[in-house]
């Protein structure tokens, strides 16, 4: 493992900024283990239904706090896009071209996904399998993707943009919610919000890109900014404290995102800038890096798999013939937090498996083409190649 470690470390070129990568790894990781601790599969009556421990223990709250961490992933997100997009255009690349090979990397493993669970769909609904189950599970394979489909309509307007103050966005987020909440407008209106809500940071992304976000001022300004209007809007304009969806309230933060999810992401976003020099001097350390380059070259892998890996864990402990603590039972106590914990290693054990088996997909749209995380060497020649 150390020599591979080395490997990948002297493979990486030497003008990457490994702490964006860090951060990516870190958004990537918080939504993985965020949905398998508040995503709960409970047996009633023969058919599964999801719930979630957030709606029994309303003092868990913090939890979604430290694991919804999609803010983190526009931010970085909006920067690579501004940055790859100016690279293309300096070579003479067409915007059709630099979207086109953009888009496969994002869309390309969604086949395998879509066909698999259009297979087991079929296979499920032929063996009798109860529709409220079926209906559960689909949600849950499903839902994730809204996210591709935002972040894909936002690197098609990096262009446009990237040069777009934040505070454009902001404002749009909050006079919709002005309007949903404080004059009953139309509900439809709030879908404004889905495209908006996550232009805030994918536009301060995007600034960091051109150069601005300069200094730890920026950081602090936008961590303290942040989590002051997300403490307000929570305690005195009656937001949800939770940042994820919980079963059974009227309101959530992010379908779509509300006012309070925004400013909560603003302050992550502070909260990543504050980190990027810690994570550079963390970054020099081969193993460390090895293990935050190899979750960036499967990161679309990892993010459309790990709701079919809780899944099939669940599945296959049915096959116990009663209810496992923490797999099938409600989340209604602490006991049921610790059972959960315990079976992360078991749910990281099925993602491997996942992973094994579809991570081609993934690289297989991009064959012959470059990724920049690492070189691959071939020491017998001395040369190098792109992978």
């Amino acid at each position: 493992m150390r020599e591979l470690a080395r490997r990948i470390d002297a493979a990486t070129p030497p003008g990457r900024d490994r702490a964006v990568d860090a951060l990516r790894a870190i958004a990537v990781l918080g939504v993985v283990l965020g949905h398998w601790l508040v995503t709960a599969l409970v047996t009633d009556g023969g058919a599964l239904r999801g719930t979630s421990p957030l709606a029994h223990m309303r003092q868990l709250a913090p939890v979604s706090w430290m694991f919804q961490t999609l803010a983190v992933f526009f931010l970085v997100g909006g920067y690579a896009a501004t940055r790859s997009h100016g690279r293309a255009r300096s070579r003479g690349t067409a915007y059709r071209q630099w979207l086109g090979s953009r888009l496969a990397r994002l869309f390309g493993p969604v086949a395998a996904v879509l066909t698999l669970w259009t297979v087991a769909s079929v296979a499920m609904l032929a063996g009798g399998t109860d529709l409220g189950t079926l209906r559960t599970l689909l949600n849950l394979v499903l839902s994730p993707l809204w996210f591709l489909l935002v972040f894909a309509a936002l690197t098609a307007a990096t262009p446009l943009v990237a040069r777009l103050h934040p505070l454009w966005p902001l404002a749009v987020v909050l006079h919709v919610d002005l309007f949903r909440f404080g004059f009953e407008a139309p509900a439809a209106l709030r879908w404004i919000n889905l495209a908006a809500g996550w232009l805030v940071p994918y536009c301060l992304g995007a600034a960091w890109a051109r150069g601005g976000l300069r200094g730890r001022g920026t950081g602090w300004a936008l961590l303290g900014a942040g989590a002051v209007a997300t403490a307000g809007l929570v305690l005195w304009a009656g937001y949800p404290a939770s940042m994820v969806g919980v079963p059974g309230q009227t309101v959530s933060n992010l379908d779509p995102p509300t006012l309070a999810a925004v400013t909560f992401g603003l302050a992550q976003c502070g909260a990543a800038l504050l980190l990027l020099g810690p994570l550079r001097r963390a970054m020099r350390r081969p193993v460390l890096w090895a293990a935050v380059a190899l979750l960036n070259l499967s990161a679309m892998t990892v993010f459309l798999w790990h709701q079919t890996a809780l899944m099939s864990v669940t599945a296959t402990g049915l096959l116990a013939g009663a209810p496992l603590p923490g797999l099938h039972t409600a989340p209604d106590g602490p006991a049921w937090v610790l059972a959960r914990l315990a079976w992360l290693p078991v749910f990281a054990a099925a993602l491997a498996v996942c992973l094994a088996a579809f991570r081609p997909y993934e690289h297989g749209t991009r064959r012959g083409r470059s990724s920049r995380v690492v070189l691959r060497s071939a020491p017998a020649r001395g040369s190098r190649t792109h992978v």
